[in-house]
């Protein structure tokens, strides 16, 4: 053969086995984070917020425990987002195995994704495009977060890196962003609205909610007041 050829064999060969490196890399890292954002002074940033910051957008985002957050706010995103967070190992299965009903019989699915579900999504995953792949990724991700960082630490993650307006990341930097205030002093109605804009921060604003974010705001805010039992592990 010609040393031009082998040439290019060699480095066939070493290009695959730089491709299959990073492959192992990018797989392992979720788990060797996990064990380190379990550490209190560890500030994780989401994939979005390192979008933001490759495309020199920046964002906006200042890290707050869960005691400096109002707890109507907690209250409100537990039992709009997870209302079995405190009980689930990661993923509802209750929830999932609804959806997966749904599906099989061609009816319009809804979400189930779990706050620990959308941490990992937000810590170490992509959101489009390939949605149905990463959803595959995520649930073992979720359950193993779960399983080794504590409930209140996922929450406390969770809330500082929900994207919560353009380039607004986590309760602290959306409070005073859309209302002016710390998320400390944010009221019921308040807490609300902010846990309404969740599944849409981009269209949907807080400071200027539409009818229809008002009806929804409505809706957590009463769920909220009776959250009780079901954010006894953030107590």
């Amino acid at each position: 053969m010609a040393a031009g050829g082998i040439r290019a064999r060699k480095g066939r060969r070493a290009w695959v086995r730089r491709a299959v490196t990073g492959l192992v890399v990018l797989a392992v890292l979720p788990f060797v984070l996990t064990f380190l954002y379990i550490l209190p002074f560890m500030h994780p940033v989401s994939t979005l917020m390192l979008k933001d910051l490759v495309t020199f957008q920046g964002y906006d985002r200042q890290w707050v425990t869960l005691e400096e957050v109002a707890p109507p706010l907690l209250h409100s995103i537990v039992m709009s987002e997870d209302g079995q967070f405190c009980s689930h190992y990661g993923v509802d299965l209750r929830e999932l195995g609804a959806v997966i009903d749904d599906a099989m019989a061609g009816e319009a699915t809804r979400g189930a994704s779990t706050i620990t579900m959308q941490t990992v999504k937000n810590l170490f995953l992509w959101h489009r495009p390939l949605g149905t792949v990463r959803k595959v990724i995520e649930l073992p991700l979720a359950v193993f977060f779960d399983l080794v960082v504590p409930k209140h630490r996922i929450m406390e993650i969770y809330i500082n890196i929900a994207e919560l307006g353009p380039n607004i990341y986590g309760a602290e930097a959306a409070a005073r962003h859309h209302f002016g205030k710390s998320a400390k002093n944010l009221s019921r109605r308040e807490a609300a609205l902010l846990t309404a804009a969740l599944p849409n921060p981009i269209l949907r604003n807080p400071a200027k909610p539409s009818a229809g974010m008002r009806r929804i705001a409505n809706i957590i805010e009463r769920r909220a007041q009776r959250a009780g039992d079901y954010v006894k592990c953030l107590k």
